[in-house]
């Protein structure tokens, strides 16, 4: 089997396993050992997130990385794993999107997360029409190497508490469902969210919805009743685990 062929396998895999109701948990990584240590647990599809991998490299988040950094480090966490390997690429880095599809199949990664924060253009948010037209740019790049990528298209507008609060919802789903129609297969509405809104959101979206989780506090079996079809962690995982580590460390201390 070609390299092609196997990525097209596992986009294909991960891709069928976002369903509404029954949400894939794709833990967030950022080095081969998290990643080794989360597929041993017996996770079926990771996701490599920028924050983690920016402090892991004592770089901050938001682009801090180069996008050569951002590769190489996921280069080597796809050849240490059997699973699909989805990357938060923030922004695009300043790259077309046909580079950034080319490059994302070259290190072995399936799907990717684009968010409408632009980094390199002082953090200024993409209209609607303007993130919707990325997201079918990159959709177009992928049709044209011949490998589904699975875009997760993610809006900021709850973590820039963005506008009014009356109608950031309706705002949210408006823009998330332009992402849809252009070729994005999953929406992230990135934010902490009562079950009221999420299960809003998932309603309402024509896609299925990534939701993010806490990983030590959050019930895992809270998900699946709202409608939320993937479930990650950004840099919460990270979070978490260093926490634990600080207190065994300072048992010594």
């Amino acid at each position: 089997m070609t390299d092609n062929e196997v990525l097209g396998q596992r986009a294909a895999a991960f891709l069928a396993m976002h369903q509404p109701g029954n949400p894939v948990v794709a833990p967030t990584v950022w080095d081969v050992w998290s990643a080794k240590l989360a597929v041993d647990v017996g996770f079926a599809a990771l996701t490599v997130g920028s924050k983690p991998v920016a402090l892991s490299m004592g770089r901050n988040d938001g682009e801090g990385m180069s996008f050569t950094e951002t590769l190489e480090r996921t280069r080597l966490i796809t050849a240490a794993v059997d699973v699909p390997v989805s990357l938060d690429i923030e922004s695009g880095y300043a790259q077309s999107p046909t580079t950034l599809v080319e490059a994302l199949l070259n290190a072995g990664v399936v799907g990717c997360n684009i968010e409408d924060t632009v980094h390199s253009e002082d953090k200024r948010l993409r209209s609607q029409s303007e993130h919707a037209d990325y997201v079918a740019a990159l959709r177009a790049a992928a049709d044209s190497a011949g490998t589904h990528l699975v875009i997760n298209a993610r809006t900021d507008l709850f973590m820039r508490n963005d506008g009014d609060d009356s109608d950031r919802i309706d705002r949210a789903i408006a823009r998330l469902t332009a992402c849809a129609q252009a070729g994005a297969d999953v929406l992230y509405p990135v934010g902490f969210h009562d079950a009221e809104t999420l299960r809003t959101l998932a309603a309402a979206l024509p896609k299925p919805v990534n939701a993010l989780a806490a990983p030590d506090t959050a019930d895992p079996a809270s998900y699946g009743p709202l409608g939320i079809a993937r479930i990650s962690f950004g840099p919460l995982l990270q979070a978490a685990l260093g926490k634990h580590a600080a207190e065994i460390l300072g048992r010594w201390r």
